[in-house]
């Protein structure tokens, strides 16, 4: 598989990543198993897939510890990115970048992950309360301490309560360039997808510009693009779907001609919908690492295999010409 850089560090990871959160967090819970996603990361880096994307809150907790029964056995295979900065509680999420904590949160990751080092750490969410120089300070004591070998940042991109005028990731480049103050960035985890193409305007070029990677997130649109799900079937309560404006009934059948545009274009190569999207996102430029989330040893072979399909002038001009997809905010 293609080699990809992680910013300035020079730190490599195949060209696809692996993101773990479903395993454990978000989706579908009466389908998780435990055993079978552990098949399933091991299934990504069998397929050179070095890049496991996890986070301390996705379970919490548990999501550390299930990536971290795979490293003990091939540790020196993967590149472990994890996240610090939010706090579940029974109801709630509080965001929490505090310097004390962030360096007991990653001492915590340490143990879970079985590892003593985590390659990219990134900030999950902003403290309103603390000035990020203080948490990004932090961080980057990790850093000099050994404990972490590069930082990245998690863009925040709400649609929903922007000022007029205001672009997407404007919030985010302002924090970009404040913490480039106190320590290099290394990464930008955003999404980028077939139907959120938002983070091409701003933040790619930024990094760019910078040497800095990008991880693409919901790269298959919290798993629309991979054609395998059918207006109105529902989501179970806890499914972030069931609450996401593209997931209504109506939304995802509005949706359906995006779904066929990447099957047209798979056709003509003997790949899935699915693939054709992660195949997409790769031809974005070389900074850009997609991270599909799956739970499933079977999607996680169909992912890394999307690293062979290279997109020729005609597909990328058919996957441009699609209607703009449609949410329950439009």
């Amino acid at each position: 598989m293609e080699r990809r850089t992680i910013g300035a560090t020079a730190l490599e990871v195949g060209a696809i990543g692996l993101g773990c959160m479903p395993m454990s967090w978000g989706y579908t819970e009466s389908q998780r198993n435990g055993e079978g996603s552990l098949r399933a990361v091991h299934a990504a880096l069998d397929r050179g897939c070095t890049l496991l994307d996890t986070a301390d809150m996705y379970g919490p907790f548990t999501n550390e510890l299930l990536v971290g029964r795979a490293l003990k056995e091939r540790r020196a295979e993967a590149f472990v990115s994890t996240k610090v900065g939010l706090l579940v509680g029974e109801q709630h999420i509080v965001a929490n970048g505090r310097p004390g904590y962030v360096k007991r949160a990653c001492d915590a990751s340490l143990r879970r992950l079985q590892t003593d080092v985590i390659d990219l750490y990134q900030l999950h969410r902003t403290d309103p309360e603390v000035p990020i120089e203080e948490t990004w300070g932090a961080m980057a004591e990790l850093v000099a301490a050994g404990k972490v070998r590069s930082l990245g940042l998690c863009a925040v991109g709400a649609r929903a309560g922007r000022r007029r005028g205001a672009r997407l990731y404007d919030g985010t480049l302002r924090l970009l360039e404040r913490v480039q103050q106190v320590f290099p960035v290394s990464s930008v985890q955003a999404e980028l997808s077939v139907w959120s193409k938002e983070a091409l305007e701003q933040l790619l070029p930024w990094c760019v510009t910078r040497g800095v990677g990008f991880l693409a997130a919901m790269p298959l649109g919290n798993g629309f693009l991979t054609g395998t799900l059918t207006p109105g079937q529902g989501f179970e309560p806890e499914d972030i779907r069931a609450r996401h404006p593209r997931f209504t009934a109506e939304m995802m059948a509005a949706n359906q001609p995006v779904v066929a545009g990447l099957r047209r274009v798979g056709a003509r190569h003997g790949a899935t919908p699915g693939q054709v999207a992660l195949a997409w996102v790769l031809a974005q430029g070389r900074h850009v690492v997609p991270v599909p989330g799956t739970k499933k040893e079977r999607w996680a072979a169909e992912n890394a295999a999307a690293a062979d399909l290279v997109l020729d002038r005609r597909d990328l001009a058919e996957i441009a010409a699609l209607p703009p997809a449609r949410g329950s905010w439009d």
